[in-house]
């Protein structure tokens, strides 16, 4: 149910970003949902990709930093109050949420976030017990698909 997210660390300045983008892009590899955090001095890239072995040790053949992190996608009712309904039971087992972003994909009126953990095995828990969707790789691939 984890998925691998790659984070790459990027100069904060013009053009930094279309390097990675390029790259992946020529090797045919598709990007399926992003995220770019800043500070002063450099970004951070987060990307989850379908092949993500193959897309790590292409962006580190070119040179970039790449880092691996498990994140997991979670169903959320795409209305108002949706994501208020789900953080009770994170905030319920102590577990710290340290990002997330959304994804494009939506279904049955369902929408995607992608959330980053300390412990994504004990969120993992926690989500289930609230009858709270963890969606894994198959399944969000099977999204994709249809």
């Amino acid at each position: 149910m984890k998925l691998k997210q790659l984070s790459l660390f990027l100069e904060n300045k013009p053009g930094a970003l279309s390097a990675p983008v390029k790259i992946l892009a020529d090797a045919g590899i598709n990007i399926l949902t992003l995220s770019i955090a800043e500070a002063r001095q450099f970004g951070i890239l987060r990307l989850l990709v379908r092949d993500w072995k193959a897309a790590k040790d292409l962006l580190e053949k070119h040179g970039l930093v790449v880092k691996v992190t498990d994140v997991l996608a979670i169903e959320v009712a795409n209305r108002p109050g949706g994501l208020a309904e789900v953080l009770p039971a994170l905030e319920e087992a102590g577990i710290n949420l340290e990002y997330m972003y959304a994804f494009t994909l939506k279904r049955d009126s369902k929408g995607l976030l992608l959330l980053r953990f300390d412990d994504p095995d004990k969120a993992i828990e926690a989500l289930q017990r609230r009858k709270i969707n963890v969606v894994g790789s198959a399944e969000l691939f099977k999204r994709l698909e249809a």
